[in-house]
């Protein structure tokens, strides 16, 4: 998914001009330590989904959940921390998630959840979870609940009911004598609307006039950014079963199908091998709509002759992948296709070979933007390096951004746009993704009519129309080692690799990895399992529970 929007803050930053970077690069010196490797070197393409994947993967442990709250208290020195899962639904047939910072410090997937610890000396002083109580009516329409005796054995942590939330607050802040409380979530009360998480920690606030409340999720963030062994075989296994799903659309595509045909294929490969969902809503844009950054209406039929950008991702034990392929709609690129998409790829591996351990994201944004530019100025759809045009403000901005204009990547993990560091280190799971997007209403509707876009326009008119339409965004995802860089997403990317592999004669859906069904059995899907096997039989204050 293409990282930037203009409510997005975790993204590379916009390209700069060329001049810019001639005037930065001398003074910054934007190089890796020598001993540093980078790239992905030799590793070689998958055509098969046997090949893709780690050896195994299992959840996350209970006891690394604690290691990730004890950091925490580390980082917080003294006080009272709250973290808020999210509320339910209004209705209980609408799909529930968690929000990330809470299912990172506890592995809890129920609504309505919380979290309170009392912190002294970096160290955790008392750590409780509170959680909706068991009640057989209400589990017959929404499912079992863990409910407070029930925390321990699923979440390492003692219990109690959400509904004792106020009095337990109040408890804490006695015992601590704290004048605000950390809040771990979505608190955010200077937004424009109010979200769950604010309005109910201002509710609870409101009896407490001398406390106030403090957003804490940026000490969580920074943990997130460098991912644990456990995460990185959850993060694999997400985007092997997204690199599934586009071999899988690389063999169905073909001209007259609708894109909620592709879109239907794929979301069907990712709930085949146990991830919850898609990550983000799926991009299926054919040929003008690939132009579009996150187009996701996926109601189109797809003519000879276009592209079709495929943008995907699995959340897998709540990892998210993040991949994107664009392929001919009928298994052959056309000369001008072949040239833009090319012009991607250059910019991609150009980045790719200089990421891993100690090197800035931003010396990978400036050598992909160079590379970007000085290929759209070889085709024509850039007058030269450094050429600008006129937006509505009368500002002088870069020709590039007419066609590639977002960030180059970002991380990924609990959320797909996931923290991560400004300086590669290993441990940091992160995407590059570059594009270019010709759009077809560049002219009359995008760059205002000014003297000077007119004559951007007769300057690179031939070459807009040669490429109008075209829209191309190449993205894998890649783990920080410290050896250089693992590729997590390797199939067919050159355009030799994507016609020959389109050009085979498959059958869809393609063969079942038996084995990765087994894996989610033995681990991610056991630990939902356990959950309902411990409360088959009674509820709370009966035998057994």
């Amino acid at each position: 998914m293409s990282p930037t929007s203009p409510r997005r803050r975790d993204a590379l930053p916009l390209p700069l001009p060329v001049a810019l970077f001639l005037v930065l690069g001398l003074a910054l010196l934007w190089a890796q330590p020598a001993h540093a490797q980078t790239g992905i070197g030799a590793s070689g393409v998958f055509t098969e989904k046997e090949a893709l994947g780690p050896d195994g993967v299992v959840p996350v442990s209970l006891e690394e959940f604690a290691h990730r709250r004890a950091r925490l208290a580390e980082a917080v020195g003294d006080g009272v921390v709250l973290g808020m899962g999210t509320v339910a639904p209004p209705h209980d047939y609408i799909p529930f998630f968690q929000n990330a910072s809470f299912r990172y410090l506890t592995g809890v997937t129920e609504p309505d959840a919380a979290l309170l610890m009392e912190v002294a000396g970096g160290e955790v002083v008392s750590e409780v979870l509170l959680v909706n109580p068991r009640d057989p009516e209400t589990e017959t329409w929404e499912g079992y609940r863990m409910g407070p005796l029930g925390t321990r054995e699923a979440a390492g942590l003692d219990g109690r009911s959400v509904g004792e939330l106020a009095p337990a607050l109040a408890e804490a802040l006695e015992r601590t004598g704290a004048d605000q409380v950390l809040v771990v979530g979505p608190y955010a009360p200077g937004g424009t609307v109010r979200n769950d998480v604010t309005q109910r920690v201002d509710a609870l606030l409101k009896g407490h006039p001398g406390v106030e409340a403090r957003n804490a999720s940026a000490l969580t963030d920074r943990l997130r950014e460098i991912k644990s062994d456990a995460e990185m075989d959850l993060l694999r296994m997400a985007t092997a079963i997204t690199s599934a799903a586009h071999l899988e659309v690389m063999s169905l595509v073909r001209p007259g199908l609708n894109e909620f045909e592709v879109q239907a294929l794929l979301e069907h490969t990712f709930r085949r091998y146990g991830a919850e969902r898609p990550a983000f809503a799926s991009i299926v844009g054919s040929g003008p709509n690939s132009t579009i950054l996150h187009y996701n209406t996926n109601d189109r039929h797809m003519e000879d002759g276009e592209v079709l950008l495929v943008d995907i991702g699995a959340s897998y034990g709540g990892y998210a992948a993040d991949i994107t392929r664009t392929i001919p709609v009928n298994g052959r690129f056309s000369p001008e296709q072949r040239e833009i998409y090319q012009l991607v790829l250059d910019a991609q591996r150009a980045a790719e070979e200089m990421a891993g351990p100690g090197v800035p994201v931003a010396r990978l944004n400036a050598e992909a933007a160079r590379v970007l530019e000085e290929g759209l100025v070889a085709l024509g759809l850039v007058e030269e390096m450094g050429a600008t045009y006129e937006d509505a403000a009368g500002r002088s901005r870069s020709q590039l951004t007419l066609f590639y204009m977002h960030g180059l990547g970002h991380g990924i993990g609990l959320d797909v746009h996931d923290p991560w560091p400004t300086v590669l280190e290993p441990g940091t799971a992160f995407t590059i993704e570059p594009g270019i997007y010709v759009r077809p209403n560049l002219f009359s509707e995008v760059l205002p009519d000014t003297p000077r876009n007119r004559e951007l326009g007769e300057a690179i008119g031939e070459a807009f129309q040669r490429y109008v339409n075209i829209g191309v965004r190449i993205e894998d995802d890649y783990l920080v080692t410290e050896d250089g860089l693992e590729w997590l997403s390797p199939v067919p990317r050159e355009i030799e690799e994507i016609e020959a592999f389109m050009a085979g004669d498959r059958s869809v859906p393609l063969p079942r990895r038996d084995d990765w069904v087994e894996w989610y059995r033995a681990g991610v899907g056991s630990a939902h399992e356990s959950v309902q096997g411990s409360v088959h039989g009674g509820v709370e204050g009966h035998p057994g529970h």
